[in-house]
């Protein structure tokens, strides 16, 4: 039992990432978002339009006490909240200006991403 909660804790541990791999997915944390940014940007170019979210809220009926046997089942009219993607014209020469200013971050971050993952690899030498 103790050998096979151990196996299973290795095995998770491992499943996390080296330390060098942790070291760069934390440099790199904010370059990630930028290209998630970007590619979202572009896609709105591309259709000329962007996706709003909004929150409605519409009631079912569930069963609103816990039912025990011998008793009468009582059913509540609750809220239940969804969320629903709406399509949203854009501003093309605005969405142009912010890809460019993300671009622009992106290649300052970049930069500074690559001493980054130098400085975990040096840090943290993968052995084989």
């Amino acid at each position: 039992m103790r050998l096979r909660f151990t196996l299973l804790l290795t095995a998770l541990v491992a499943a996390c990432g080296t330390p060098q791999e942790q070291c760069i997915r934390t440099a790199t944390r904010e370059l990630r978002t930028l290209d998630r940014l970007i590619a979202e940007t572009e896609a709105n170019l591309a259709r000329g339009y962007t996706y709003e979210e909004h929150e409605i809220m519409r009631h079912e009926w569930t069963r609103c006490d816990d039912w025990v046997r011998g008793t009468p089942v009582r059913m509540c009219f609750e809220p239940v909240w969804d969320t629903v993607r709406r399509p949203v014209a854009i501003d093309p020469e605005a969405e142009t200006r912010k890809l460019e200013g993300l671009q622009a971050r992106r290649k300052a971050l970049g930069r500074q991403a690559d001493a980054a993952i130098a400085a975990c690899r040096a840090r943290y030498p993968e052995t084989q």
